[in-house]
């Protein structure tokens, strides 16, 4: 294979059976089973990816698109082996278009590249989730993160995408234009779809003027309870907020240690908040008050830049720090999402959930858009840990389920989340299916993703 796919690129050197780079490719920020591919190929143009994926449908050999490997739910695993198609060298800004506040870039850029770009224009992009993804990859899963609650998710800003479906052939899913109501929502249906209905080789993007004034602020509460009350009240009092994140006390802990901070040891509320400077100082005044009612012990604002980077450096790298309290297991990361009514009481029920269950699980969210996630530090290999830690993030993703939320916000599908898609969306799941049938009908894009392999 290595030898016939030589062919389809500009460099062999962009062709590698190595072991290391395999192994690379066979896995992702999660605790799935590792799964080598039998090549990776690093895609330089839209033009290689065609050939790649004409040559691999004709063959009916899987194919898995891949970025910086940050995803959670084994979306980049190769389960049945095949080739891992890198999109990381097509990093080019190909145009920025300020007047339109517009950018067309390639699937390789990251988020930071990006807004390197962007700053001269007095511009930035403002999806923030977390880790440094490519943007390919945060369209891929509809990823959103800490600014999603002021300005929405992956699919509110993509105007466009270029795609190469199974077959090699290339399509343009729609324009420059803000909006339009010419025909069905391709845009909206490539996102999301994780790599399964065909490559992403070019997106065009919504970008926004940096706000005038930024203000970050801590607010730390006695307990957890109080802490998500709060969430819900300042949301619903109108604030425009430009990030409101929920972090529990086993997530501090674990910050301070990683990170040699010394936030303390309490449920806290990140908070951001973006706009004039008349606006931002009335917004803060309001959002003090609010925590100070729900019982915030203490409201502390960092108003300095390296403050507010040191600030949500720490929230960023949360997972990381959990990740370190137990360098020994691997971290398993459940995220969903419920009405925003339903919030303070699914953290409660969580929190008390994962303590009935005796084992380690920290609780941090976007709690603006009703987004939470739990992580837990488990051993792959023991049987009886892996079982508690399931049944765990089954009661959690239950509980969202039966009040109108959904069994993933932000990480998507992948492997760990197909039972639940399937009961989330049963009536619409068919459909789905004979979506991918249509765009992919020998099934060599990341089979074993969002449905079972039989299916």
């Amino acid at each position: 294979m290595q030898a016939a796919l030589s062919q389809f690129v500009e460099d062999a050197k962009q062709v590698t059976v190595g072991e290391s780079i395999r192994t690379q490719h066979g896995r992702d920020m999660g605790y799935y089973t590792p799964e080598s591919p039998d090549v990776v190929v690093f895609a330089h143009s839209k033009e290689e990816v065609s050939r790649i994926l004409k040559f691999a449908n004709e063959e009916r050999i899987p194919v898995i698109p891949c970025g910086v490997l940050t995803s959670l739910e084994g979306h980049v695993i190769p389960i049945n082996g095949g080739i891992s198609l890198d999109l990381t060298h097509m990093n080019q800004v190909l145009e920025v278009r300020p007047r339109d506040f517009l950018v067309r870039v390639q699937p390789g850029v990251t988020r930071t590249q990006l807004n390197r770009a962007l700053k001269p224009y007095g511009l930035q992009f403002p999806l923030d989730p977390g880790a440094d993804a490519t943007l390919g990859g945060m369209a891929a899963t509809n990823a959103s993160g800490t600014t999603a609650v002021r300005y929405g998710v992956m699919r509110s800003q993509v105007l466009d995408l270029e795609v190469v479906l199974a077959n090699g052939s290339t399509i343009h899913t729609g324009g420059l234009s803000v909006k339009s109501s010419a025909g069905y929502n391709l845009t909206g249906l490539f996102i999301g779809s994780e790599g399964t209905l065909g490559v992403i080789t070019e997106l065009v993007l919504r970008v926004y003027a940096i706000p005038e004034s930024t203000v970050a602020a801590r607010a730390i509460f006695p307990g957890l309870s109080e802490a998500s009350d709060a969430a819900y009240n300042i949301m619903n009092s109108g604030i425009s907020m430009g990030r409101i994140e929920l972090v529990d006390e086993y997530t501090i802990d674990a910050v301070n240690r990683a990170k040699g901070t010394s936030y303390t040891t309490q449920p806290t509320l990140f908070l951001e908040f973006h706009g004039s400077e008349a606006a931002v100082q009335a917004d803060v005044a309001v959002t003090k008050e609010v925590c100070e009612e729900a019982g915030a012990a203490d409201f502390v604002f960092e108003t300095q830049e390296d403050a507010r980077n040191l600030l949500w450096d720490a929230r960023h790298d949360a997972a990381l720090a959990v990740i370190q309290t137990a360098p020994q297991k691997k971290m398993k990361v459940t995220d969903v999402c419920v009405p925003l009514s339903e919030l303070p009481q699914a953290i409660r029920a969580a929190r008390e959930t994962i303590d009935a269950y005796g084992i380690y699980g920290a609780i941090l969210g976007h709690v603006g858009d009703g987004n939470y996630h739990v992580i837990f530090m488990v051993n792959p290999e023991d049987a009886e840990e892996m079982r508690v830690a399931e049944e765990v993030n089954h009661r959690i993703v239950q509980y969202a389920l039966e009040r109108g939320g959904t069994c993933t916000g932000e990480h998507g599908v992948g492997i760990g989340k197909i039972p639940y898609l399937a009961q989330e969306h049963e009536d619409t799941l068919p459909w789905m299916k004979s979506i991918k049938q249509m765009f992919d009908p020998n099934g060599i894009l990341n089979p074993g993703k969002l449905f079972t392999q039989q299916e």
